[in-house]
């Protein structure tokens, strides 16, 4: 048994054998910031102050040799050798969020696109989750995988839980949900889980950056806000490759028309073949974000999507764009080839 020390808060918890300092510090109460909890996407990375650890297995463009050097670590996948001192935030708004396990029925699924499939589930009629706008849930799969998907609805409108599911050639899941799965199935579910949600304990402006499916839980702060009456600008910057990957393009043009002093919406789209007569923006969907809003010194941004483009915008905002890196948060959607690229 190790014992971790938070700082600044001063806070402690026990680590038992072989568990991650993430895995202690939840199931003690503290939630610290997390994603993927596979060592793929970076969410979870802290500082050690004092003490040594075992890195465990990740993928080295999150953690890089110099920064392992600086005392960082990926708290999913770090393991104490010694009692530790970390430097992490803990997330006061997460702390009374109870994680269950549940079954549900898939109550309808809808075609969004060629490749998204809008999943609608329906709990036990006892159930409820309270959530926060833009976390996720985790099927448990038959043979123990795990498959990861962001809830894209608010949690004022909980009475279903909305997903947008993304179509992977070979994947496990997904070849099942767009061959076999059909209305009044049962599925297995962990949640709430995830750090990806709106901080309103601030004043700052909100840009958000998505890319394909990464709308969902964009598109679940997004209507929280709206719904809550929360005052802050927000942008919307939305890209897909084609046209047709801006799934709900014309929802985001409702908010923009409905909120025409409060909220901002731009598609971004990087490959429109000459049929899509696309008349819009092109380009990398976060470089359009900074040739807008070249100065986010005074901006909070969410971003979510493909690790490439979460891993550009958090690098090109601070690096480029002024922005504090405590007010970059993000939500990078890992798959089964990008955690196959994690080694120790």
């Amino acid at each position: 048994m190790r014992t971790v020390t938070l700082q600044p808060s001063g806070h402690q918890f026990q680590v038992e054998e072989g568990e991650s300092v993430l895995t202690a510090a939840l199931r003690a109460g503290f939630v610290l910031p997390y994603g993927c909890k596979n060592g793929a996407c970076g969410s979870c990375k802290g500082k050690i102050l004092s003490g040594a650890v075992d890195y465990g297995v990740y993928q080295h463009k999150v953690l890089t040799d110099d920064e392992r050097a600086q005392g960082k670590a990926l708290f999913c996948q770090a393991r104490p050798l010694a009692d530790l001192v970390i430097e992490a935030r803990t997330i006061g708004a997460a702390k009374g969020i109870q994680i269950k396990t549940l079954p549900c029925r898939v109550q309808a699924m809808e075609r969004l696109a060629d490749d998204v499939m809008l999943v609608t589930l329906k709990l036990p009629a006892n159930e409820q989750l309270k959530f926060l706008a833009g976390q996720f849930i985790e099927f448990l799969l038959r043979d123990g995988a795990r498959r990861s998907y962001s809830m894209a609805n608010s949690p004022h409108d909980a009475t279903l839980l909305e997903l947008h599911i993304r179509y992977m050639p070979g994947g496990k899941f997904t070849e099942h949900v767009f061959g076999k799965m059909k209305e009044r199935d049962i599925l297995r579910f962990e949640g709430p889980l995830g750090t990806f949600f709106l901080r309103e304990d601030s004043a700052k402006p909100i840009a958000l950056v998505a890319s394909g499916t990464g709308f969902a839980p964009i598109k679940a702060i997004i209507e929280h806000a709206l719904h809550e009456g929360i005052a802050r600008p927000m942008t919307l910057y939305w890209g897909g490759r084609r046209p047709k990957d801006l799934y709900l393009n014309a929802l985001a043009e409702k908010w923009a028309a409905e909120h025409p002093g409060g909220f901002k919406y731009v598609p971004v789209v990087s490959d429109a073949l000459p049929e899509d007569r696309w008349q819009g923006r092109t380009g990398f969907v976060h470089r359009a974000m900074m040739e807008d809003l070249p100065d986010l010194s005074g901006h909070q941004v969410y971003a979510c999507g493909a690790p490439v483009m979460v891993d550009a915008a958090r690098h090109d905002f601070v690096a480029r764009c002024r922005l504090p890196e405590d007010e970059f948060f993000a939500d990078s959607f890992t798959t089964q080839a990008d955690l196959a690229g994690a080694a120790p």
